[in-house]
């Protein structure tokens, strides 16, 4: 299965800072379609992820009914990304 979307970055200031873009409602539903054959537990899902040039994998976080993808560092230095930006999303799950 393959998602496309855009969305702004933020930043969650906890233990562990961390910056995720959240994905919007209308493909939650596909991604929970898939969860029970992909998920390895806590319901967290596997994916591949393109932002611009740059490629990483990376696991879907379940947050608030939907799910967050955690954007590695070096992911927003090579885009030069800020917390704010809006930013395009491609995401690739083996189901």
């Amino acid at each position: 299965m393959e998602l496309e979307f855009a969305g702004a970055v933020w930043f969650w200031k906890g233990p562990a800072p961390w910056h995720f873009l959240s994905v919007p409602d209308e493909e939650c539903g596909a991604l929970e379609a898939v969860s029970a054959q992909v998920s390895y537990g806590w319901g967290m899902i596997p994916v591949g992820a393109r932002i611009g040039a740059t490629r990483w994998t990376t696991s879907l976080f379940p947050k608030g009914g939907g799910y967050a993808v955690p954007l590695k560092l070096a992911v927003l230095r090579a885009e030069e990304i800020e917390v704010g930006d809006v930013v395009s999303l491609h995401l690739t799950v083996d189901a």
